[in-house]
């Protein structure tokens, strides 16, 4: 359990669980510097990352970890989201990202190969991470699960969905100015990876010009300066 910084009594509930191993960190890092300190830490052959608004259905884990087993040609899986009615929440999204997710509507219960599943609920062989040394930290809370969906396939693995596993994720929530400004400098970082420095560059340029054309003035106080929700800067 990484303990992103939390004020709200989160560091409280290490007595409660001894088997759990607790690693705090004095600050809000952001996503991706959280999901490095994670993976690093375990010691299983698999990793199962989970964001902080995310509830676990019975065997959901002994569900991911068995298509794994069972299909060497994955490097990830995922479960299915849902809300807390059980409806399909939105999952898919399309890389590069544009902040847009999509419901899974999958047509029966086998594991289906997705593209771009938001990192939620992931479930990734350790080796995979290991072989690119890290998740990016250029990212800070937007674009990791982007950037790791886009390295599995260009290694040509896939993600497999796992309809009959389910994970219950609250999300819905809007945005600050900061989170909004750091979805479109990861964003920015993305595309600048995978489609070269003028095609980053100009992500970047509308990273500052859509919170200006839009009158965000605080979005645009961030993508200017480049600043992450770590309070680092890109």
């Amino acid at each position: 359990m990484v303990d992103n910084g939390s004020t709200d009594g989160s560091a409280q509930l290490e007595s409660d669980y001894p088997n759990v191993r607790f690693s705090r960190l004095p600050k809000n890092f952001g996503l991706t510097k959280a999901m490095n300190i994670g993976w690093r830490a375990a010691e299983a052959d698999y990793v199962l990352f989970l964001h902080d608004d995310t509830e676990l259905e019975p065997r959901a884990i002994d569900l991911l970890a068995g298509v794994l087993d069972a299909h060497q040609e994955a490097a990830a899986v995922c479960p299915l989201l849902v809300n807390a009615q059980g409806e399909a929440a939105p999952q898919l999204g399309t890389l590069p990202p544009d902040g847009n997710y999509e419901p899974a509507h999958p047509s029966g219960t086998e594991a289906t190969p997705v593209d771009y599943p938001r990192g939620a609920a992931i479930m990734v062989r350790a080796f995979v991470i290991k072989s690119v040394r890290q998740i990016d930290e250029r990212y800070g809370q937007f674009g990791s699960d982007a950037d790791l969906a886009a390295q599995i396939r260009r290694g040509g693995r896939k993600i497999l969905l796992v309809p009959d596993a389910r994970v219950i994720h609250q999300g819905g929530a809007d945005y600050d100015a900061l989170r909004r400004a750091d979805f479109l400098l990861g964003r920015a970082v993305l595309i600048g990876k995978y489609q070269g420095f003028g095609a980053g560059l100009q992500a970047r340029l509308a990273s500052v010009l859509q919170p200006f054309i839009s009158i965000r003035w605080g979005e645009l106080r961030y993508t200017l300066s480049g600043q992450k929700i770590d309070g680092t800067h890109e």
